[in-house]
């Protein structure tokens, strides 16, 4: 007797041209998952989509009219049944009293606005392939934010203000969608050593990027990659609300044993 094969579930991910978002499709594309690698970075977009056979969308997640396009492509070519919202970044470690105003705001036009404007978009495409899936089936919002969204540290005000404010648009999008078979899921990473992220927060100051990571083994993108896997491959009923992940060196924020320092 013949059986229909599942067809494959897609996600989108956000932020995808490096670091975590790329990883993140890699893992997806190497569980079988189809997946749409979106981020500004036309270029490294394709040399990843060559790669992996994901699909390349190129998107810059705080142009409104860019990410309803995205959306009314995603529901033109097979709809959806997960987001990774990735995509956000750090600028500056200013104190309060001498905080950049401009950097904060971009902070949180893309870490926040963002991620609000790409879950706005797709929630309707997701509600949709979950009924299509039936009772056992569903569909899932996945939110990568930080430490930075569950405790302060000196200097990170405007970084750990917009996290706070991510976490907490993903926790009270769970509770405003409770009982509908969508899961929010937030990743919050401690230290992780990619090869832009404390470079772009440091204005391509090398060697004080270097410094960050310097003393002790940080996590590196796959392992989040892991995380975000995991949680997505649950059984449909499994929400994993909250998964917290720091190097084994690092207890909070700026608590980080070092060695030969």
């Amino acid at each position: 007797m013949s059986t229909t094969p599942t067809p494959a579930r897609r996600a989108l991910v956000t932020g995808a041209s490096s670091g975590i978002g790329a990883a993140v499709v890699r893992r997806l594309r190497a569980e079988g998952w189809q997946v749409v690698a979106s981020a500004r970075r036309a270029d490294r977009l394709e040399d990843l989509a060559a790669e992996t056979g994901a699909e390349a969308y190129p998107l810059d997640v705080t142009d409104a009219d860019a990410v309803a396009a995205l959306a009314t492509h995603l529901e033109a070519t097979g709809g959806l049944d997960a987001v990774v919202n990735n995509a956000g970044g750090a600028l500056g470690l200013d104190r309060v009293e001498d905080g950049d105003l401009d950097g904060w705001r971009q902070m949180y036009e893309l870490n926040v606005l963002g991620t609000l404007r790409v879950t706005q978009a797709v929630l309707p495409l997701l509600r949709a392939s979950a009924g299509a899936q039936g009772p056992a089936g569903g569909a899932d919002v996945v939110v990568v934010t930080s430490t930075a969204a569950h405790g302060a540290y000196e200097g990170g005000a405007g970084y750990t203000g917009v996290k706070h404010a991510e976490r907490m648009l993903t926790t009270t999008l769970r509770w405003e969608i409770a009982g509908e078979p969508i899961r929010v899921m937030e990743i919050a990473p401690g230290n992780v050593a990619t090869e832009e992220f404390s470079l772009v927060r440091f204005d391509g100051d090398a060697e004080r990027a270097a410094a960050v990571y310097e003393g002790y083994q940080p996590l590196v993108a796959e392992d989040i990659a892991d995380a975000v896997a995991w949680a997505l491959t649950r059984p449909a009923h499994v929400n994993t609300d909250l998964m917290v992940i720091r190097p084994r060196a690092q207890a909070h924020n700026q608590k980080i044993a070092r060695t030969g320092v």
